[in-house]
């Protein structure tokens, strides 16, 4: 599995580019801003783009989704709550005051346990609500992209609509925290001591695991 870790746009969101040794066949998770510098990647590395995959819905991660999609064909993924939350007017202007481009509509809502395959790789869909209700992690070959559900030393808030403190905790206890603790955490923004960690570590030192 390539994989590719990318801060891109205005909040600094992590983007990652996920390929197939094999095939070139690639996924593009939360492609949040700078754009030209994905699809530079793309070309240079000569990677077929099939989904872009987003985390959850906020703006600062779909910002780039329109742009991703015409420039690569590729289809949009996200959990089906998020994709009814952020498909409204309301949140397409709001999307706008911020400063962000609404994406386009959904193009596959996936649910917790989807297989998103893409040459010879695959990532499965792990539900994750607590920073939004559609918020996802994918895992695949040891790896987990957690978006902002989980951080380095950290997790997403969750005094924004649709966040609960309460649901948070058991997505990162009884989702993320059952997972085997060498799996690789690949956040959505690097917030940390470190850009990467690891399951076993964030819940030794994590405070969200440590002290709640």
């Amino acid at each position: 599995m390539l994989i590719k870790q990318m801060p891109v746009g205005q909040m600094a969101v992590f983007c990652y580019i996920v390929g197939c040794a094999e095939t070139l066949a690639c996924v593009l998770i939360d492609p949040a801003g700078s754009e030209e510098k994905i699809l530079n990647v793309l070309a240079r590395k000569k990677l077929q783009a099939r989904y872009i995959i987003n985390t959850h819905g906020h703006p600062d991660h779909t910002c780039g989704n329109q742009w991703i999609q015409e420039g690569t064909g590729a289809q949009i993924v996200m959990h089906e709550a998020d994709a009814r939350l952020f498909d409204t007017p309301a949140a397409r202007i709001m999307a706008r005051q911020m400063g962000f481009r609404p994406s386009p509509p959904v193009d596959w809502a996936v649910r917790d346990g989807d297989l998103i395959s893409f040459g010879r790789e695959t990532l499965r869909v792990i539900h994750t609500p607590g920073h939004t209700p559609g918020g996802i992690c994918l895992y695949g070959r040891g790896n987990l992209f957690t978006g902002d559900t989980l951080f380095v030393g950290a997790a997403g808030r969750t005094d924004l609509p649709g966040g609960a403190l309460d649901i948070l905790l058991d997505s990162l206890r009884n989702k993320i925290g059952a997972l085997p603790d060498e799996t690789v955490i690949r956040p959505g923004h690097d917030y940390g001591d470190r850009p990467t960690s690891t399951v076993g570590r964030e819940k030794q030192t994590n405070p969200y695991y440590t002290d709640f």
